[in-house]
């Protein structure tokens, strides 16, 4: 059943203060290294949505004790390994949850067959699937390496692998991986992506090294490593609060303050652009949980002007440029995003739903291979059209950055597939409202 879409209106400033869900990544990486530890892991402020609740099932599928406890709270026991399932694992739209899994299975003498939905059996899954298979892994399924697909695993080899192109998710499933090959593995990167999965296996008891030689951060992990149970304060999502700080920064009169936002210094690359474009963003009370530094993030009503953002920039905000581009449409000037062909392969092709969607809300934009060219409309004193009806492809972020858009725009803006908002920010609408925000 196709659900009904949903319209964001312009109407008066958004004020408030409100907490960032529960960020996706370290959400995945907590029940899956609980699952893989030896003992009991205790994790508060996971984030609920359908993508991580893909991941808490399969880990109970691999043989790991998976109870949930309350809002955000959650209880694994793990047994330091993984035994094979009975069923086949359905992830949904989860390509982060996919190809960690397969990584961590990957170590075991065991045969896992996946799936997951429309989105995700369209996504590529060679860039994983080949440093597996050179450590000795086999895969059987589609051409292409798309899913379904079923991994037989055990039995693994050494591998030093440099990264083709920047994939956390690839050097993630590597390194779990490694954990039960003999020799480990190590994994070389010309460009640091974001490294929630080192920092989580020194918090779970391994020993990972990491070293910066000749401009490629050298990853070491050794063999023969046991990770132990620990308790995970899951960080606020940066990709999720981009929402409301730039809706904060288009609308006229506003301020909001997010709470708890992750500040990883490979994640934070948005916050740097829309400084860049002088954004009215403060960030205070910064301090540590589970080994990731946070702080509260305060937006207002800025006047943006447009920038050139690096490419060496993508890799620490890939999933924050749908939103980025709306807020490139209220800046004066021109937003030139290079270097981010990655964006085609995500849930849906971003890059061109972006283009299409601006264009259909009156903002100038032009598409590239592997770039996005955005004319702003000068900010809040003549914001962009509105007046459309957008095609998500089902995609999370593509709905979310428009409903942004047509609370600031002049004319309302309509999502067609508003459901799938819930695999990474269930509860993104409440919050919206909450601060002021027409959605309906």
């Amino acid at each position: 059943m196709t659900s009904p879409g949903l319209t964001a209106r312009r109407g008066g400033p958004l004020k408030g203060r409100v907490r960032a869900p529960g960020d996706k990544s370290v959400s995945h990486r907590a029940l899956i290294f609980g699952a893989l530890a030896q003992g009991l892991t205790e994790i508060e402020g996971l984030l609920e949505g359908e993508d991580v609740l893909r991941s808490a099932a399969a880990m109970r599928a691999f043989g790991a004790e998976v109870e949930h406890l309350g809002p955000g709270r959650w209880r694994v026991v793990g047994q330091g390994r993984f035994s094979e399932p009975t069923d086949v694992i359905d992830c949904g739209n989860a390509g982060t949850g996919v190809r960690l899994i397969m990584g961590a299975a990957a170590g075991f003498d065991l045969a896992a067959s996946f799936t997951g939905d429309v989105s995700l059996r369209s996504r590529p899954m060679n860039r994983v699937i080949k440093p597996l298979a050179e450590m000795g892994a086999t895969f059987l399924g589609r051409s292409g390496g798309r899913l379904p697909l079923t991994l037989k695993g055990g039995d693994l080899r050494r591998i030093e692998y440099r990264l083709p192109e920047p994939s956390a998710q690839v050097k993630s499933a590597v390194l779990l991986a490694g954990l039960h090959a003999e020799g480990g593995a190590a994994v070389l990167e010309p460009e640091p992506t974001r490294d929630h999965t080192e920092r989580m296996l020194r918090g779970f008891g391994a020993q990972v090294q990491v070293i910066d030689q000749d401009g490629v951060r050298h990853i070491n992990l050794a063999d023969g490593q046991k990770l132990t149970g620990n308790q995970v304060r899951v960080p606020g999502d940066p990709s999720s609060a981009a929402f409301p700080l730039v809706a904060a920064l288009i609308t006229p009169g506003s301020e909001v303050t997010v709470e708890g936002v992750m500040l990883n210094p490979l994640r934070t690359g948005l916050f740097t652009t829309l400084i860049d474009m002088g954004a009215d963003l403060r960030i205070e009370n910064q301090r540590d949980e589970s080994g990731e530094p946070v702080g509260d993030i305060t937006a207002r009503f800025s006047e943006l002007k447009g920038v050139d953002v690096p490419a060496s920039r993508a890799p620490s905000m890939i999933d924050e440029y749908p939103i980025l581009a709306v807020a490139a449409a209220f800046a004066t000037g021109v937003t030139r995003m290079t270097g981010i062909g990655e964006m085609r392969v995500k849930e849906s092709d971003r890059i061109a739903l972006m283009a299409a969607g601006l264009s259909a809300c009156g903002v100038g934009v032009e598409e590239e291979p592997e770039g996005l060219i955005v004319v702003g409309s000068s900010g809040g004193n003549h914001p962009a059209s509105g007046g459309a009806q957008i095609i998500t492809r089902g995609d999370h972020r593509i709905a979310m950055s428009h409903l942004i858009m047509g609370l600031a725009a002049d004319g309302e803006i309509t999502v067609d597939e508003p459901g799938m908002i819930a695999t990474s920010f269930p509860g993104f609408v409440e919050m919206m409202r909450g601060l002021g925000g027409d959605l309906g």
